[in-house]
């Protein structure tokens, strides 16, 4: 089959190298504009972009997915089937009636559960004991398109947004190879999702990361690793900002109000919550670099009963 991808982020990566070691022949790759990124702002080439340049393979990058000059160059490659991964844009009817196959999208979560861009990230915020991914046919709503096939992993307690991603990649990229197979033999039956089981899981913000210490210690866990690497997780100590990468719920009754340090070992910092206390592992103060609380500690000296804190004070 011919085949266009489109994709642009780590996540879409293992799905598009899974084409490119099939029977298939991937004819052209479509990827978002180059952003800036890192602490100088430079303009930088998506992942997908990176591979597409590596394999010199014809490659779109259209600021607007309505563009006649962009639509038109996406036809002449005449694709069979367009595979989408984490592509991050709406596609519009006239991509998504193109290829005589259609637009199969790889999913980050066990629809209907968790449609939109953060499904990763939501699922670990809520807790969630396993997800998956799900190959979809797409249509015009927010991943609302039948499904195809699922395919189901555990989410470990050491796991964060960015591992899990990297985990659900590969698999993605397994089961669009599977999907793809079976389309060609005849044997999809494609599923109509269960509309009223339905979850959102809408794009984070930064400021999603700030800590509310009133809630239990097992939520705030888990948003820190729904968090982690991005936006972060994040709290005060006067006005000093921390960015939390590691920590684990405690279940012990707190003794002190939400926020404020209860204890301190050589390796943790405890804080109470609204119920239980948190022990922190693992940080990065403003200005510093990300690092064990046990060396944290050793240049800064705290005492239980500092507060900790949503907003900076002075």
């Amino acid at each position: 089959m011919r085949i266009v991808f489109m994709g642009t982020p780590e996540f879409a990566v293992p799905s598009l190298e899974a084409l490119l070691k099939s029977d298939d022949s991937v004819v052209g790759i479509v990827t978002q504009p180059d952003r800036p990124r890192g602490r100088g702002q430079r303009l930088s080439p998506s992942p997908v972009k990176v591979i597409a340049q590596r394999e010199q393979i014809p490659l779109l990058q259209p600021t607007k997915m309505k563009d006649p000059a962009f639509l038109a160059e996406l036809s002449s490659w005449k694709p069979d089937v367009i595979a989408v991964a984490a592509f991050g844009r709406i596609l519009p009817p006239a991509i998504l009636s193109l290829a005589p196959r259609g637009c199969i999208n790889v999913h980050g979560s066990l629809l209907p559960k968790y449609r939109g861009a953060g499904p990763i990230q939501w699922a670990l915020i809520n807790g969630e004991a396993e997800t998956g991914i799900t190959t979809m046919l797409m249509d015009e709503g927010m991943d609302t398109g039948a499904m195809l096939l699922q395919a189901k992993i555990d989410i470990g307690p050491e796991d964060t947004a960015g591992s899990l991603s990297s985990r659900l990649a590969e698999l993605g990229g397994r089961l669009l190879i599977e999907t793809l197979s079976q389309l060609k033999a005849g044997t999809l039956t494609p599923r109509p999702q269960d509309h009223s089981q339905a979850t959102l899981a809408p794009l984070l913000k930064k400021e999603d990361g700030v800590i509310d210490w009133s809630l239990p210690a097992t939520s705030i866990a888990n948003r820190i690793r729904g968090l982690t690497p991005w936006p972060g997780a994040f709290t005060f100590l006067g006005a000093d900002r921390w960015t939390i990468y590691r920590a684990v719920a405690i279940d012990e009754a707190a003794t002190l109000s939400p926020g404020q340090i209860t204890a301190l070992t050589k390796d943790a910092i405890h804080v109470a919550t609204g119920s239980g206390v948190l022990a922190i592992h693992e940080l990065q103060a403003a200005n510093s670099r990300r690092m064990p609380v046990a060396q944290y500690l050793t240049g800064h000296p705290l005492q239980t009963g500092m507060q900790l804190s949503q907003s900076a004070s002075l």
